[in-house]
This record gives C-alpha cells, sequence and structure tokens, in this order.
C-alpha cells in the first residue's frame, strides 16, 4: 500500500473539527488530514503532553494549523462532562465529529472508574455521554458525526445479560461487543436527527488494518510486550502488503466525515482486498448494525447507564 495514498478533501477553512484519540496512529493522521484542509482542530486526549507533542508534529506539516489540546479520559464520565462543559462554555458550533479513540484486548478483565467494563466504556459509553452533552453544538454546525468502528463490528454480539463481563472475560468478544453497541448508537443518531431536525449527519467509517497502538505494549493494560499480531501486522504494512498504513487507513473516515457524497447512515471502508486496505468507499452494513430495535435498545441503555439525557 503506497504511503502516498490520499484523496480529495473540500476547503474546510473555518470548520472546527473534533477528533478523539488524535494523539497517534489512525486519530493522528485525521487530525492531520483535516487540518491540512484547513479545519481547526479540538484533539480531546489522555495525556496532554501526548497530545501537544502531536499537535506540534501537525504544525510542522501545515504550520498554520489551529489546534487545541484538551483533556479527556473516555473511559471516565466525569472527564467527558468536564470537557463538554469547556466546550458548551465556549460555545463554537462544531461542524466535524470524528469518535475514533479506543481500546483493544485488555488480557484481562478491567473496569472503569464509573464500574463499566474497559471497552465498553471507553469505545461505547463515552463516546455517547460525549455526542449526547454536546448534542447543542452539534445541532448548530449541522455537523458531521462519523463514528469509527472495526471489522470486528461484523462478527460477535452484544453481550446484553453480562455487560460487565462478570463471567467468561474473553477479550476480543467484549471488543466486538463494545464497537456493535458503538456502531447501533451511531445508526440511531442518524434516525433521530431525521426526526428531530437536528441536522446532524452520522455515519460509520472503519480502517480496516493497520499497525496501530491498539494491540501494542501497554503496561498500564497489563500488557507488557507487543502482541504478536500487531508485530505481524507491522512487517506486512512495510512491505505493502494486504494491511494498510495509519495514513491510508484514517481516509476512511476523513471521507465519511467530509465528502459531500458520503450519506447519513452508511459504512464507510477500506475497499482493497477483503477491506484490509485501500481507497476508501461505501460498504455494505454489517448486518449486527442493520438492527432498529437493538439500537434503540442501545441509546436507552446508554442514558440510563452514563445518565446523561439526550436533549430534543
Amino acid at each position: 500500500m503506497p504511503a502516498s495514498l490520499d484523496i480529495p478533501v473540500p476547503d474546510l477553512s473555518g470548520r472546527l473539527a473534533l477528533v478523539t484519540g488524535a494523539s497517534d496512529g489512525v486519530g493522528f493522521e485525521i487530525a492531520a488530514r483535516l487540518a491540512r484542509a484547513g479545519a481547526e482542530i479540538v484533539m480531546p486526549v489522555r495525556s496532554v503532553e501526548k497530545g501537544e507533542a502531536a499537535a506540534d508534529r501537525i504544525r510542522e506539516r501545515t504550520p498554520d494549523a489551529g489546534i487545541r489540546v484538551s483533556a479527556l479520559d473516555l473511559s471516565s464520565l466525569d472527564s467527558v462532562a468536564s470537557l463538554a462543559d469547556e466546550l458548551l462554555t465556549a460555545g463554537r458550533p462544531i461542524d466535524i465529529q470524528i469518535n475514533n479513540a479506543g481500546v483493544m484486548n485488555p488480557p484481562t478483565r478491567r473496569l472503569s472508574g464509573d464500574g463499566f467494563e474497559l471497552q465498553f466504556a471507553t469505545n461505547h459509553l463515552g463516546h455517547f455521554a460525549l455526542v449526547a452533552r454536546l448534542l447543542p453544538l452539534l445541532r448548530d454546525g449541522r455537523a458531521r458525526v462519523t463514528s469509527q468502528v472495526s471489522i470486528a463490528a461484523d462478527q460477535g454480539a452484544i453481550n446484553w445479560d453480562d455487560l460487565a463481563w462478570e463471567r467468561h472475560y474473553d477479550p476480543m468478544k467484549a471488543y466486538s461487543s463494545s464497537k456493535i453497541a458503538f456502531g447501533l448508537f451511531a445508526m440511531e443518531l442518524q434516525r433521530r436527527s431525521d426526526a428531530a431536525g437536528w441536522g446532524i449527519r452520522s455515519n460509520l467509517s472503519h480502517p480496516g488494518i493497520t499497525p496501530t497502538n491498539l494491540l501494542s505494549a501497554q503496561p498500564e493494560m497489563g500488557r507488557p510486550d507487543d502482541t504478536v499480531a500487531v508485530r505481524f501486522i507491522r512487517a506486512m504494512s512495510r512491505r505493502g502488503l494486504l494491511v494498510g498504513t495509519p495514513s491510508s487507513a484514517a481516509l476512511s473516515a476523513v471521507y465519511a466525515a467530509t465528502n459531500p457524497d458520503a450519506q447519513g447512515g452508511r459504512l464507510y471502508g477500506p475497499r482493497g482486498f477483503r477491506h484490509l486496505s485501500g481507497p476508501p468507499a461505501e460498504q455494505k452494513l454489517y448486518s449486527r448494525l442493520d438492527d432498529r430495535d437493538a439500537a434503540r435498545r442501545v441509546w436507552e441503555l446508554s442514558k440510563r447507564m452514563t445518565g446523561v439525557e439526550v436533549s430534543a
């Protein structure tokens, strides 16, 4: 896969784009591509120091980029509320929100500070609460909201009877469960926007397969060394075989969030072999995400779990 793969992006001058998980990997490349198109970027990150270093790297590519780094731990509902309050106080409409951050496969079951299974808390509940709290700014900006799922959302199921995975924790099944819930939420957001006239366009993207820190060594999650999978993916990526690079993998979300032809309620991902890499294109919605009853259930459950009411 050529590292130079790119797509046309409209002029985003004067637009405000919020990208979660932009301190490295695919999220960094998403923010960098939007900045190059003229967008002002809000980068909410767990480590502000790491975020500032990433912002400096973007400014090296695009010297006049406007970037604001803020603290956000998506696994903490208090942290989500603090960021939302900060942005609501500023009052600037949000034009683009890309929900990209996530965690993957902690080898042992871990809970967030709020008592939820870590992957469900970070990948889904934190993003749900952030979108719900920022809804006034998203409505004002008639925003594009793109939520980054995974090919893992095309397998497994939501573990409705044990969302905390107290019984029989399986890292990959818990990851798939969180991504299916997240995808269903994004689809329900589009339906509710249509019904209420919010003007928000909510869709889905997935990056294919690419070497990122999701499977790298993360001692704080109980993973002291890189996984065999990420070492293999890095080797394949360096050789341009089957999988993408972080910069090419970022393009599906960029396309979904900016291209005039990208519609709400649709899925966009790489169009190469088995959708592992390549330029972005619309793809058939995963069957697990095409369930309206499940989407409504996820929405109501998420409101109860987060305690965040969605304003009409």
